[in-house]
């Protein structure tokens, strides 16, 4: 076992003295660290002895209190303080705190070396460091011994705690609510006096952090490679667990949701696979309900999501966020919309929850296999309207009117009126007059401009144009005529389910 405090003080060769907090002694010193940079706290990993020359130690007496109770709260098992060195005078105030909290507070004679103390702490931890490695070991082995993939994770997080003896958890940072969803969610009062202590953390700072929660020890580590991720670890008996072995859980844990995100990334292709072929309509209604069932989908009732608004990086990892929140689902990206089927109990906070700030929804009515590709229509309709009202979220039939229309055949039918002469001459074409008029609207109706984004002569875009009016038989002089075209290739953008691929493909129809 590693030295107590009392022990390294009887050691006769050292002629340490006690200062304060002999309430402490029998605390057990994992290491011995010396620095004299400020907030002296930050090096601490836990069960360390500080041996400083002064320098990190405050003049005043609230300093050095502050400095005490932060050494504490980051699991340091002894201060050591260099005689005729640097250090101010220690206060009455700061000798009263480490009594209390306790911290026992060293006097190393002058000029006994630094290193003569952590010479002592080394060859004591000699057997500890044979029990680490063995300890070490076992860890990992139960990662070679792990079992199917869906009772894996929490098997494995209780064999680590058994080995640690102690609970642990595994949380999103930024919610508390468990990383994997095969995980054991925080007791709500811990969850409650941990937010502040990770709100103040900075995302940037130290990745190892004991903390003191209703007189015991929590600490908070990140999980290797995975962003938010963060380990709690409550120790159920003394001394704590090691630094070096935990960080070795740390990293057990987080191959084991690498290996997890693998295969979560198979399933996300095959999601996407399945969901293409079946909104094309390639799948009998029975073979599309069996899909679905393998995707732990409802196959009698579901709801589709269409959502925009995402950063480029942020459509590899929904599907995770989904998984990790336990929506069953599957999706498919086409451009820049994320198409997800979910079962039709999803509620809006889950959603809201489990998709990033900022992204606008559309949610279709609950349907059947028989009604996927209208669902789809209604989730873009749905979607169209969140954009157009600012809304985060709306269910297609329950939000406000969009463009003055209530519904997606309201929609339709507009758009047969005023575009369906356009989409009936350019089939079989070159899909030129769309594209045109929707370049020549953005472009603030400017033939130079609409010529320039076109790559081609401005005597071609008026022809364009005047075929345009032409065929829907509009002025195109009027304002109520290019407002009413505007209308219409909002509505046909929205719902037609390749509208993406319309500047590519040449089917605007």
């Amino acid at each position: 076992m590693s030295i107590t405090v009392a022990e390294l003080l009887a050691e006769p060769q050292l002629g340490l003295s006690l200062l304060a907090g002999s309430d402490g002694l029998q605390q057990r010193i994992t290491w011995a660290h010396t620095s004299d940079l400020p907030r002296l706290w930050e090096w601490v990993t836990g069960g360390e002895i500080m041996m400083t020359n002064g320098l990190s130690i405050p003049a005043d007496a609230a300093g050095q209190v502050a400095l005490a109770e932060a050494l504490v709260a980051a699991g340091a098992s002894a201060l050591a303080i260099g005689e005729k060195m640097h250090a101010p005078e220690l206060t009455p105030e700061f000798l009263e705190a480490c009594d209390r909290l306790p911290l026992p507070v060293l006097n190393v004679p002058y000029p006994l070396p630094f290193i003569s103390i952590a010479r002592s702490v080394a060859e004591s931890s000699l057997l500890e460091e044979s029990r680490r490695l063995r300890q070490t070991a076992r860890i990992y082995d139960l990662l070679r011994l792990a079992g199917p993939l869906d009772e894996q994770w929490q098997a494995l997080v209780h064999g680590v705690a058994a080995q640690l003896d102690a609970e642990l958890y595994v949380v999103d940072r930024r919610c508390l609510d468990p990383w994997h969803p095969g995980g054991e969610a925080l007791p709500a009062g811990l969850a409650g006096q941990l937010e502040p202590l990770i709100a103040a953390a900075p995302a940037s700072g130290k990745k190892f952090q004991w903390h003191h929660v209703d007189g015991s020890h929590v600490l908070m580590m990140d999980v290797p490679t995975h962003d938010n991720a963060l380990l709690l670890v409550l120790p159920r008996s003394e001394p704590h667990p090691d630094a070096v072995v935990l960080l070795h859980a740390a990293s057990v844990l987080g191959l084991e949701l690498s290996r997890t995100m693998l295969a979560l990334e198979d399933q996300r292709r095959l999601g996407a696979e399945f969901l293409a072929q079946a909104l094309e309509g390639r799948y009998a209604l029975a073979d599309l309900e069996s899909r679905l069932n393998n995707f732990q989908l409802p196959s009698e009732k579901f709801v589709i999501v269409s959502v925009s608004g995402l950063d480029e990086g942020v459509f590899a990892t929904i599907h995770a966020e989904l998984w990790r929140h336990g929506l069953a689902h599957v999706s498919l990206r086409q451009f820049n919309t994320l198409h997800i089927v979910l079962p039709p109990e999803c509620s809006e906070d889950h959603l809201r929850h489990s998709l990033p700030h900022g992204a606008r929804i559309g949610m279709s009515r609950p349907t059947g296999p028989a009604g996927m590709q209208r669902a789809l229509q209604e989730s873009l309709w749905a979607l169209g309207t969140a954009g157009s009202t600012g809304q985060t979220l709306v269910r297609y039939g329950d939000g406000p009117s969009w463009l003055g229309l209530t519904s997606m055949e309201e929609g339709q039918a507009m758009v047969q009126r005023l575009l369906g002469p356009i989409l009936e001459y350019e089939r079989g074409r070159q899909p030129d007059l769309l594209k045109t008029l929707k370049t020549y609207l953005n472009q603030q109706r400017s033939w130079q401009k609409t010529a320039a984004a076109l790559f081609t002569h401005r005597q071609t875009v008026i022809y364009r144009i005047r075929k345009i009016s032409e065929l829907t038989g509009l002025d195109m002089a009027e304002t109520s005529s290019l407002a009413q075209l505007w209308f219409a290739l909002q509505i046909h953008q929205t719902m037609d389910l390749q509208h993406h691929a319309m500047d590519r493909a040449g089917n605007g129809g």
